[in-house]
């Protein structure tokens, strides 16, 4: 899951293919349908559960489904809405969109049904058959939920449809009804005879398999690596021109060519596909979500106005077909549906992806070095100027993610001061690791580290389509040991950097490349980086102010207003950026502010804006050596 963007990094991720010519065997197909040849165990059989929604009231943002269970056991039969989705590790409660709820048996005559939780329901009174049907409100197109219209629908799974504690490993059939004759499909599940219909061989593989309906642009190509030739499509529901489309495709191709040359093959997809669903449209949320073999891509950026952005999602969720799809964390495999799932690995199944996502699309050459340096500048920079890293390191910050990934509450935090995110911290270790790697005699790169995990972890899956070595941290540290042919170097970063929370040289580490770690904003005053909303009573900080900064040592924060900066009012956003302006860091300034203890003065010591950012030597009017030029060269030189 998760999500990256260019220029700036963001919260999750992207990507699409779609044309649906089947195989002879299937025959002509009105909505595309992905995937070939079934799976050992997938076909239907009495035992298939069945799923049916439908789109009546699609204005209305509703759908129906139907789900019919056969042979039963004796006694209530238990049915619930998922809590979390593949991809979020927090919980999200899809149940609050379920009503209508009722059950019949096969002939039609109604079963009791009683709600036993939040999340689930039990129906009793059945002779081995009951057909459960509900309606579900859906108004969030994105990686998460699910979105319903005249326009399209965006399934997550996990979203739409409920399940049968104890019938996990039961196969699956699904049929979908279109609201218009205009919308298509995309999906992952396995197509069938019937264009409409799909199939999953258990409900892991149903859950991770997010399908959008609508009016699909598809298109494909064939890729061949690692002796086998698959299909790659992008599933395109957005407002562009055809050209754009043409050229999103191409730029697309390049990526996903670059990430085979990371582990020298893709992965074996399922049915011989991968498939990236894309929507982008003004009624879709902006979201990135992976899954085994497609990702969920949604923003409200166009192909015109947002390409690189949206490509940057498509690069980072596609090193997730390895990295978490396959090569996956024992801490979330198998992935619970009914609670929220914590991985102290995140830093590397994330934050690594984080930074191949952006790696990858300069070794394609679609950005330049200067461009990729100035990539490296928020992650370089939070690491190194945050006080979160004083209260954990990349493992305690990968576990905070129930609390932040998407999760919601109503009470403050302070999690401006103790939590990095793992995306940020992984994206950092990830940098910092493989500059130390190329540096090493002989050298070595994180690209060898994820050849060397893919192999260990991630390449061999078990007949169920899931990972059949998920690892620890130990595994992971165990692999770098091999990588590096040094157990005492993997031994040291681990501790360090990812158990602990020490610092890596970064100043060091990408002058090899000859990029320059400088300040950002060398001279200039600084107070603090809270939040601030300016009104005609001053400026009153929306978050707490940082650890360390004027702000904090003088006790203001979140809550706060700040009337006066050195006897000058503050009314307006510029009033209160000029007052800080006229000053240099080192002066001492009295500060005026309204708290909840009353009206209180303090005068406080300007501090120089503490922000980082990463620049080539050439933009900053250094020249590099030849040496520096060709270590840059090797690390962003094109794989293919």
């Amino acid at each position: 899951m998760t999500s990256f963007r260019l220029p700036s990094r963001p919260v999750r991720a992207i990507a699409t293919i779609a044309a649906i010519a089947a195989s002879a065997a299937l025959g002509a197909l009105v909505g595309p349908a992905l995937g070939a040849q079934a799976p050992t165990g997938t076909a239907p059989g009495a035992e298939t559960i069945r799923y049916d929604i439908r789109f009546p009231n699609a204005a209305n943002r509703e759908g129906v489904v139907t789900i019919r269970f056969d042979r039963l056991p004796a006694g209530p039969l238990r049915v619930r809405m998922a809590r979390s989705s593949p991809g979020r590790y927090a919980t999200h409660e899809f149940a609050k969109n379920v009503y209508s709820v009722r059950a019949t048996d096969a002939a039609g005559k109604a079963l009791p049904v009683e709600r036993a939780s939040p999340q689930e329901w039990r129906v009793t009174g059945h002779a081995g058959s009951v057909v459960f049907t509900y309606t579900l409100f859906a108004d969030r197109a994105d990686g998460t939920y699910a979105g319903i219209d005249p326009t399209r629908a965006h399934l997550n799974i996990p979203a739409t449809f409920a399940w049968a504690p104890g019938l996990e490993s039961r196969p699956i059939e699904v049929t979908f009804h279109p609201a218009s004759p205009a919308w298509k499909v995309a999906t992952q599940l396995q197509p069938t005879s019937d264009p409409w219909t799909f199939r999953a061989p258990n409900l892991q593989y149903f859950m991770d398999s997010p399908t959008h309906l609508g009016a699909i642009d598809l298109r494909e190509w064939n890729v061949t690596s690692g002796g086998r030739t698959q299909t790659v499509r992008l599933a395109l529901n957005h407002l562009g021109t055809p050209e754009q489309a043409t050229q999103f495709t191409d730029l697309t191709k390049r990526v996903v060519n670059e990430m085979a040359g990371v582990f020298g093959e893709l992965p074996a997809f399922d049915f011989g596909t991968y498939t990236f669903i894309a929507c982008y449209r003004p009624n879709c949320a902006g979201d990135g979500m992976e899954h085994r073999n497609s990702t969920s891509l949604t923003s409200t950026g166009s192909l015109g106005a947002s390409m690189l952005g949206l490509l940057g999602t498509v690069s980072h969720e596609f090193f997730h077909a390895w990295n978490v799809e396959r090569i996956r964390p024992r801490s979330l495999e198998p992935f619970d549906f009914t609670d929220a799932n914590m991985s102290g690995e995140l830093w590397l199944a994330e934050g690594f992806t984080n930074y191949f996502g952006a790696l990858v699309i300069a070794r394609a050459g679609i950005i330049t070095p200067a461009q990729y340096a100035a990539r490296l500048s928020n992650a370089v920079n939070t690491l190194t100027t945050s006080p979160a890293r004083g209260f954990a390191g990349a493992v305690g910050m990968s576990q905070q993610a129930p609390f932040v990934d998407a999760a919601t509450a109503i009470d403050p935090n302070n999690r401006a001061n103790t939590f990095i995110s793992y995306y940020t911290y992984g994206e950092a270790l990830g940098i910092a690791l493989d500059l130390m790697l190329r540096g090493r005699s002989p050298a070595v790169t994180l690209d060898d580290f994820m050849r060397e995990m893919w192999v260990r972890h991630g390449k061999e899956q078990t007949a169920a389509l899931a990972p059949a070595r998920p690892y620890t941290l130990a595994d992971a540290e165990a692999a770098l040991a091999a990588v590096a042919k040094d157990p005492a170097f993997a031994r040291d970063f681990f501790a360090r950097f990812v158990v602990g929370s020490e610092l890596p040289d970064y100043p060091g580490l990408l002058a090899q490349a000859g990029f320059l770690v400088r300040p950002s904003s060398p001279g200039r005053a600084w107070l603090g980086d809270a939040q601030v909303a300016v009104g005609s009573e001053g400026a009153s900080l929306t978050s707490p102010s940082t650890i360390g900064s004027p702000l904090y040592e003088a006790g203001i924060t979140a809550g706060d207003r700040i009337v006066s900066i050195g006897g000058t009012r503050i009314a307006t956003m510029a009033e209160y950026r000029a007052a800080l302006a006229a000053r240099k860091p080192g002066e001492q300034v009295e500060v005026a502010w309204v708290g909840r203890d009353g009206a209180r003065t303090a005068t406080l010591t300007l501090r120089e804006d503490p922000r980082l950012e990463v620049v080539a030597f050439e933009e900053a009017g250094r020249t590099p050596t030849a040496a520096q030029l060709a270590f840059r060269g090797r690390w962003l030189a094109s794989r293919q």
